[in-house]
């Protein structure tokens, strides 16, 4: 990389974030002999969204024999559906295990990204102000990085405790205090159960109501777990079994199929099951196809909503009180807490690093009309750059990590192209990129995701930048190597 001698901390490979997609690229780099790489991580730990999210009760709704690496099943799981510290901590023994904490800059925050055309690399700049080039940059954040607040009137004067459930303030206690949690998400369902046997009073905003299903949960006894850690085949077998159950889920996320009637079934069931008074169930009933927005999993969310200390608000906040909260019925609740449920801003990926590639092209510029990337890992003019994680990579019925593994694979083999073929550089053509988004966005109009809800796989406009509209084994198939044919390559070595 003699070109990059003019740059101080100069790596092949620059990748940004330790979560499952940056420790998992990681691995397979090592694995595959390329050595000459870091992550660069703003917080001093690994583990990404699960090591952010420590709320009470934080756990994934994936079992965890799908939830894990395929080449890395784990020292054994104690849960079907792993707990966060769980996962946290089997993050951090992966990077343990394959040596990836020594590549690794911690408390380094990537601020903005330059392409260099001259010299074919990307310059990276910390908020400490320190510059780093790479040939290869790998954005590895994620889309749940960045909690979302919402614009509250009043919100600032506040005079009480106020914090996101991302950024869990665990030195405050709850005990005997009156808390409103604004939103009924997925971290929502999770935690308010929880600390419902701390708090005095809970009010509940709900601007709209989930599905919410049973979750098929349950802690594996030891015996079980030794099984599984001394045949990992068994471990190979219910992951096997795990995923072909949850690939078979994306029928019901496609409307050209009409399966929805067995969820919407088991919802119906389980809210009625515990939900007797009449006038609440009606309240907690969305208004909206049921998988329109992601379904929720739990056990305890409605018996925590039935309970005597908990109060239920449909009316929509007015404005926020320096010692509560107003509704716009004119009903003022005086709290001593606010805990934001309000999830994430996942369609601002990227944010709030500054990209800027070919010509001074900013990567907000690029996407004014809304995120977009070919096989959600590639962008028009800008060279050299990919995503884990990235525009329409989520998924409504499957496990992510599966989708990550995908994503490594390409690439990794655009790694080894770029070496074997002595490219300098690696630019998507414009018409693949404008060809697979027409694709995807055609194909969303057949799903459930289409069917008039907003939801946080959408921008403003309407426009589902987030989520995969097929199978995961047909993303699998088209990402499994590189075709040079649709990319401009610049030649020689950098």
């Amino acid at each position: 990389m003699n070109s990059q001698t003019k740059y101080r901390d100069a790596t092949r490979i620059a990748i940004i974030g330790s979560g499952f997609g940056g420790i998992g690229l990681a691995i397979q780099l090592k694995k595959a002999g390329f050595n000459n790489f870091t992550l660069f991580e703003k917080a001093g730990d690994v583990g990404g969204v699960w090591r952010d999210n420590s709320y009470p009760g934080a756990a994934c709704d994936v079992p965890s024999h799908l939830y894990s690496f395929s080449f890395e099943q784990g020292p054994g799981w104690e849960n079907r559906f792993g707990k966060a510290d769980e996962i946290h901590q089997y993050l951090r023994y992966c990077a343990r295990k394959y040596g990836i904490y020594d590549h690794i800059h911690f408390n380094t925050e990537i601020e903005s990204a330059r392409y260099d055309a001259e010299e074919s690399v990307w310059l990276l700049r910390t908020k400490a102000g320190a510059l780093h080039s790479a040939q290869i940059m790998v954005a590895a954040v994620g889309q749940l990085n960045r909690p979302a607040y919402p614009a509250l009137k009043g919100s600032e004067v506040f005079t009480g405790k106020a914090f996101h459930s991302a950024r869990w303030d665990h030195s405050y206690d709850l005990t005997g205090k009156r808390v409103a949690v604004i939103g009924t998400g997925a971290s929502a369902i999770q935690f308010v159960p929880e600390i419902l046997r701390q708090v005095a009073h809970l009010d509940v905003y709900q601007r709209s109501a989930p599905y919410v299903l049973p979750k098929p949960d349950k802690q594996y006894p030891e015996m079980q777990r030794a099984l599984f850690r001394r045949i990992p085949l068994l471990q190979k077998l219910d992951r096997g079994w795990q995923y072909c159950y949850h690939e078979l889920r994306q029928l019901a996320l496609n409307t050209r199929f009409k399966k929805t009637s067995i969820v919407d079934h088991l919802f119906h069931k389980h809210i009625r099951d515990i939900v007797k008074d009449d006038d609440l169930r009606q309240r907690l009933m969305p208004d909206y196809p049921i998988g329109c927005k992601r379904i929720l999993i739990s056990n305890h969310w409605y018996n925590a909503l039935i309970d005597p200390k908990v109060e239920v608000v449909t009316s929509d906040i007015e404005e926020v009180l320096p010692h509560g909260i107003r509704t716009c019925d004119g009903k003022e609740r005086e709290i001593d807490a606010i805990i934001y449920g309000t999830g994430f801003a996942a369609t601002d990926f990227l944010a709030p690093m500054d990209i800027t590639g070919l010509n001074g092209l900013s990567l907000k510029q690029a996407w004014r009309d809304g995120a977009e990337a070919y096989l959600g890992l590639a962008v028009t003019s800008f060279p050299n750059m990919f995503m884990l994680y990235g525009p329409n990579t989520n998924l409504g019925h499957n496990s992510i990590v599966y989708m990550l593994e995908s994503q490594i694979n390409f690439i990794l083999d655009a790694v080894r192209k770029i070496q074997s073929n002595g490219l300098r550089s690696l630019d998507l053509r414009k018409n693949v990129q404008d060809a697979f988004n027409q694709e995807v966005q055609e194909r969303m109009k057949s799903t459930v995701w289409a069917q008039g809800c907003t939801s946080w796989y959408q921008t403003a406009t309407g426009k589902n930048t987030n989520n995969w509209p097929g199978f995961t084994f047909e993303y699998r198939n088209r990402t499994r190597s590189l075709n040079l044919n649709h990319f401009i390559q610049t030649k020689g070595t950098v």
